[in-house]
């Protein structure tokens, strides 16, 4: 699947990754639907890149499907849904100690918006023969994230979903990938593009935008804008608990560090 020419619809694009995924398919002359949750946001993306916007929560299906009949009248059938919106809470103590809205709210927007879209999309795709669907998790959902387990079980989540996609539909001509960053200069981490340190592996948003873009045209199924991760999952496969005990010196180091579970400082101990 190549973004040239191509209909690409983009959830989460007001800011960070999702909207450097946007600039990147429109460079490479696609036309793009700008979603947000935050329609202003959308909008000005919309207006940098000459594609339309469309204000999505993505917590709500007909909302989706809404999403998805605007960018169909206005740039033909959607050839490539990249899933991308995203949050994270992080406990407030132990690991259960996030409240049950906290935790469906990681579950709708991580795992129920994917399914969703591909709900809505795939019965034209299949019909047609081809299509992408892009699910935007996480390196924690190959590993996981210490300090937010609704984050880290629902991307595992969102993992397990894509692998569903390209096992089903493959033979469909569909493509389906999953994206799985690590550290990611990003508003969600309360970071911008002047942060990153590709030394320290915190990378720009552009740098996994442009992943995504080479790994959707490579029709790639596990896409990785930080190789390590790779290694890290492979060692976490072959000896489970030493993995856990690895981890859960991490964790005691990043308290030590830190004298607190800070997320957005990980990165500075990895």
């Amino acid at each position: 699947m190549q973004f040239k020419g191509s209909s690409v619809v983009i959830t989460g694009a007001g800011g960070g990754i999702g909207a450097a995924i946007a600039r990147a398919a429109a460079a490479r002359g696609a036309r793009v639907c700008v979603s947000d949750i935050d329609g202003d946001k959308a909008r000005q993306v919309a207006e940098e890149i000459g594609g339309i916007a469309v204000a999505c929560d993505v917590t709500d299906e007909a909302a989706i499907q809404n999403l998805i009949e605007t960018a169909r009248a206005a740039h033909g059938p959607v050839d490539i849904y990249v899933s991308n919106a995203g949050l994270g809470r992080g406990d407030p103590s132990h690991a259960a100690s996030q409240p049950n809205a906290d935790w469906m709210l990681n579950w709708n927007v991580h795992v129920m918006a994917h399914v969703y879209a591909a709900r809505a999309l795939l019965p034209e795709m299949i019909a047609r023969g081809s299509g992408h669907l892009v699910n935007v998790a996480s390196a924690a959902g190959l590993l996981n994230q210490i300090g937010d387990a609704a984050y880290s079980a629902t991307k595992h989540a969102a993992v397990s979903f894509a692998e569903s996609l390209a096992i089903t539909h493959g033979a469909d001509g569909i493509g389906a990938s999953v994206v799985c960053p690590q550290y990611v200069a990003t508003p969600l981490l309360g970071m911008s593009d002047a942060d990153a340190d590709p030394d320290a592996s915190l990378l720009t948003a552009d740098d996994v935008a442009q992943a995504v873009v080479a790994g959707v045209e490579e029709n790639r199924f596990l896409i990785l804008s930080h190789p390590a991760v790779q290694g890290f999952a492979v060692h976490r496969a072959k000896d489970h608990d030493r993995w856990i005990a690895g981890m859960q010196a991490l964790r005691v180091k990043a308290l030590d560090t830190f004298g607190e579970i800070r997320v957005q400082e990980f990165y500075k101990l990895v």
